[in-house]
């Protein structure tokens, strides 16, 4: 009986290696795949307002979701996608590139007509949107830096299928409403519907969006026009010989989570649709509107030439002053505007590369794949450039700590598995079913202790609010795992006595990040001191909008992997009088 209990065991056991060996041998090595052979999309232009009798004005638009093939690379197979546009055959990857004009409404109705089935694995078994009748795609989508209403903010729960068929627990329109209202900037939208971001991110499902002001904006002289003003929507994806998308479908907790994996990390580095572009450029300044929108994957770009990048503005708020730097580092849904001037290169090649570790900071290093990102191919003769990069950009209000009227503690834990594995992670402890905590003011101001008891970095996303990072402040390192127990016992860093742990090697905040944010990046074993204001900051006006109504807002960690996992808070704006 013992043997054929040993027979069996070694037949299950070969059984799965021979699987993972096919399993294995149907991905597609990056090797394959030439780089710098596809030329770089200049994604379509969706204009948000349209002009009558001369004068701007709001806009209707319609923008669906399509299942349709679309080619990543020369040699690579059409891959099943999920893809943005107006209609299916114009639907691009990434999506169209709406501009909206400051001060003009744009009323947008996002139409779902995905299929029954997702072309992607996900997992029941963490908290997700799942339809009554099991079919169909739940999708929301969440104009990332916008300031609007909550009903247009993308809830997770105001999910809708195909036709609208079925609809979330807070979905009450199909018509969303963005005012624009805002400063000027680089945004950009992307699925949001609970414990499906991932997938549905990884299918497709993002494009840019950029509010212009043109008022305070042309003065300035930077590179504008489609030619010299370029969106790069950067991502990572490995996929099959087939050209479609590989995602491990065997959870690393297969006996708890069976299908969920805590990060995504693709071979192929995608920008704008395209696996390693290239761009022919002039010898003059381009302006770049660099937006990671991968799942988990950090990038620290540079150019192997050592050419400059001038940086102009951080996620959506651009800085007083520009600033020169080698290097960005970039988490998942961060922002960098940037001005990159070619005549200044020594050689006619500029490689953009990248060299963050993976999972970032601790992870694997780069390797020849994932190290690159493009190529730009430089014209030998240098070319009649108008455009300029002034001394002075946009001055916006100086984060102001004497206003703050409220001091939180929002605590990032990870747990594990009896196998150390990540099972979930929470902030605060708490889980995104229970009672909101965090109750602000709308024009209130306040200040916010992110403590990471995590070994990641976790790009911390706020909605409707901005923030400025005041510093960050690592534990020492025999004080982490002391406050860690005290906190899972207590879950009241006052009470843990925060101030007598959080005493080590206080880091600096980058010149280019020291402005208004809406997503920062939190170190392990840190305390990041965060000034957040739920109010503009480019003027004293009160929102066109009533911000404490349902469902409310959310804030959560960027790693799209990890919002699925409850790593999502709900917090609601309440009126300045109550």
């Amino acid at each position: 009986m013992e043997k054929i209990l040993l027979l069996q065991l070694i037949y299950l056991t070969v059984s799965a290696t021979i699987i993972g060996i096919l399993a294995d041998e149907s991905l597609m090595s990056p090797s394959k795949l030439k780089m710098f052979v596809d030329e770089l999309q200049n994604m379509p232009k969706i204009q948000g307002f349209e002009v009558v009798n001369g004068k701007p004005s709001s806009k209707k638009l319609r923008i669906g979701m399509f299942y349709k093939k679309w080619k990543f690379h020369r040699d690579l197979p059409p891959t099943p996608v999920f893809a943005y546009g107006v209609s299916k055959s114009t639907a691009t990857i990434p999506g169209p590139t709406i501009e909206a004009l400051h001060g003009v409404t744009t009323y947008l109705t996002w139409q779902n007509h995905l299929p029954a089935k997702h072309i992607l694995p996900w997992d029941p078994t963490i908290p997700t949107a799942i339809p009554k009748t099991k079919s169909g795609v739940p999708t929301v989508v969440h104009l990332h830096g916008g300031i609007h209403e909550a009903e247009s903010d993308g809830y997770p729960d105001s999910w809708f299928t195909s036709g609208f068929k079925e609809t979330g627990p807070t979905w009450t329109k199909k018509t969303y409403r963005y005012p624009n209202v805002q400063h000027p900037g680089t945004l950009w939208y992307h699925d949001h519907a609970m414990g499906l971001t991932r997938v549905n991110l990884l299918a497709g499902l993002i494009g840019a969006y950029i509010v212009r002001q043109p008022d305070m904006e042309e003065p300035l002289g930077l590179p504008r026009g489609d030619e010299y003003d370029r969106t790069l929507v950067i991502f990572d994806r490995s996929f099959r010989l087939d050209g479609s998308i590989y995602m491990n479908s065997t959870g690393n907790n297969p006996s708890i989570h069976p299908q969920w994996q805590p990060e995504y990390f693709g071979e192929a580095i995608i920008v704008n649709g395209k696996a390693w572009p290239r761009m022919k450029v002039r010898r003059r300044k381009y302006r770049f509107r660099i937006i990671n929108a991968s799942n988990a994957r950090f990038f620290r770009f540079f150019f192997a030439n050592d050419l400059d990048f001038i940086h102009l503005a951080s996620d959506t708020v651009y800085h007083d002053r520009p600033v020169v730097i080698k290097d960005i580092l970039l988490a998942p849904s961060e922002i960098a505007d940037v001005v990159v001037d070619f005549s200044k290169s020594t050689s006619d090649v500029a490689i953009l590369a990248n060299d963050a570790p993976y999972p970032y900071p601790t992870g694997d290093p780069v390797n020849q794949f994932n190290g690159k990102i493009m190529k730009f191919v430089i014209s030998k003769d240098h070319d009649f450039d108008t455009s300029r990069v002034p001394r002075k950009l946009i001055q916006y209000p100086s984060p102001d700590v004497s206003a703050a009227t409220m001091t939180r503690y929002i605590t990032m834990y990870e747990y594990t598995s009896d196998i150390d594995e990540p099972t979930h992670l929470y902030l605060n402890g708490k889980s995104y079913d229970e009672k909101v905590t965090e109750m602000p003011k709308e024009g209130s101001t306040e200040i916010w202790n992110v403590i990471n008891l995590t070994e990641d970095n976790h790009p911390m996303h706020i909605h409707l609010g901005l923030f400025a990072v005041l510093d960050q402040t690592e534990f020492v390192d025999d004080d982490v795992d002391e406050f860690l127990q005290c906190m899972l016992k207590r879950n009241d860093a006052v009470k843990c006595q925060i101030s007598k742990y959080a005493r080590g090697r206080r880091i600096e905040v980058p010149a280019h990040e020291k402005g208004w944010k809406n997503v920062f990046k939190m170190r392990p074993g840190c305390v990041t001191k965060i000034l957040v204001r739920f109010s503009f900051i480019h003027s004293n006006s009160s929102y066109p909008f009533d911000p404490t109504a349902e469902p409310g807002y959310v804030y959560h960690c960027h790693v799209s992997i990890l919002p699925v996992i409850t790593h999502l808070s709900i917090y609601l704006v309440i009126d300045i009088s109550w």
